[in-house]
Parts: C-alpha cells; sequence; structure tokens
C-alpha cells in the first residue's frame, strides 16, 4: 500500500528498551477533498530513511498495516493498529528526473554524409 502526499513533520528518532528498539514518526498530509494526516512509523534501520527529506516535499510512502492484540490485567482483549513504513520517495525529484536535458547538450552525429539514402516517409 501507499500514501502519497506533503509531509507535515518528521519526529526526532526515539529510542525505547535495553535492546535499543528505535522509532520515527512522520506525518503526511494528503491531498484530496478532504484532506488527512496520517501518522507513519518507520522503526529500526528504516528510521535512517528520513534523513533526506524535509517538511513540504510531496512524497510516496510504502506502508504495511500491523496490528496486534494485548490482554490487560483484567484478561481482556485490546486490539491495536499502526501503519508502518518501509520506504518513502521524493516524488518532486522523481518528476524532475524524467525530464530530458536541454537541446544544447546534445553532440551532433559527425558520421553523416549526403550520400546516406533518405528512407524516412514524410
Amino acid at each position: 500500500m501507499e500514501v502519497i502526499g506533503k509531509i507535515k513533520l518528521i519526529g526526532d528518532v526515539q529510542t525505547f528498551g535495553s535492546n535499543g528498539f528505535r522509532k520515527r514518526e512522520l506525518v503526511v498530509t494528503t491531498d484530496e477533498q478532504y484532506p488527512q494526516m496520517i501518522m507513519i512509523e518507520f522503526v529500526q534501520d528504516k528510521t535512517d530513511l528520513l534523513n533526506n527529506f524535509s517538511v513540504g516535499q510531496d512524497v510516496k510512502v510504502s506502508i504495511n498495516l500491523r496490528g496486534r492484540e494485548w490482554i490487560n490485567p483484567q484478561g481482556e482483549a485490546k486490539y491495536f493498529n499502526s501503519i508502518q513504513g518501509w520506504r518513502i520517495e521524493n516524488l518532486s525529484q522523481a518528476s524532475q528526473g524524467q525530464n530530458l536535458p536541454p537541446v544544447d547538450q546534445f553532440q551532433p552525429a559527425s558520421d553523416l554524409t549526403d550520400e546516406e539514402p533518405d528512407d524516412l516517409p514524410f
């Protein structure tokens, strides 16, 4: 699954417990009739993926939905969901990469002669 939108917030890396579990939160605002602010967690080594991004960038984030059950001390089951990111792409950079270089950067062919047959249909 994917979430597409503009980065609203990039949180700091949080470290939990003695095992060094790391988490970093990203908030993306979707671009639709009723924009949604989606909080996405990046965990462990994926927290580093956010280092090259900043607030205001248009991104596409690949996500997994995660769910888990927790039994409280009274024996009741509680359920929690999370959205976990595993890849992030800069959409403005992707569209710029598809542009061709200016015409003046192309080198003319040097091995053409007037004796070449002209087989173009127009």
